[in-house]
């Protein structure tokens, strides 16, 4: 079992950035491929961006390739979302997922891909 707690949302004005944070509890962070996802007012649940086991590995949904950046810290238990250069269309929830994965080198964009889920964190962006 893996408990992941976001963090780091608020309020931004476009042009500003945030760095949102999740914590995974247990002591085989290693052992998931990492991703995060965002949900708008009214919108279905869409894939961001995503992060392979050593890290070596990440993936972008196009919209916010340039502007975002996922890292991880696996001594930390620790996956991080670094937005620059937000717009108010990246206003949504925004989710950590955790997939237990073989493979060191794969990263997932599917939902159905992904074992645990956070609470998320709002992030709100003002034009």
């Amino acid at each position: 079992q893996v408990q992941l707690v976001e963090s780091g949302g608020g309020l931004v004005q476009a042009g500003g950035s945030l760095r949102l944070s999740c914590l995974a509890s247990g002591r085989t962070f290693s052992s998931y491929a990492m991703g995060w996802f965002r949900r708008a007012p009214g919108k279905e649940r869409e894939f961001v961006a995503a992060i392979n086991r050593s890290a070596g590995n990440t993936y972008y949904t196009d919209s916010v390739k340039g502007r975002f950046t996922i890292s991880r810290d696996n001594v930390k238990n620790t996956v991080y979302l670094q937005m620059n250069s937000l717009k108010p269309e990246d206003t949504a929830v925004y989710y950590c997922a955790a997939a237990l994965t073989y493979s060191a080198e794969v990263v997932h964009t599917r939902t159905v891909a992904y074992d645990y889920w956070g609470q998320g964190t709002q992030v709100t962006v003002s034009s």
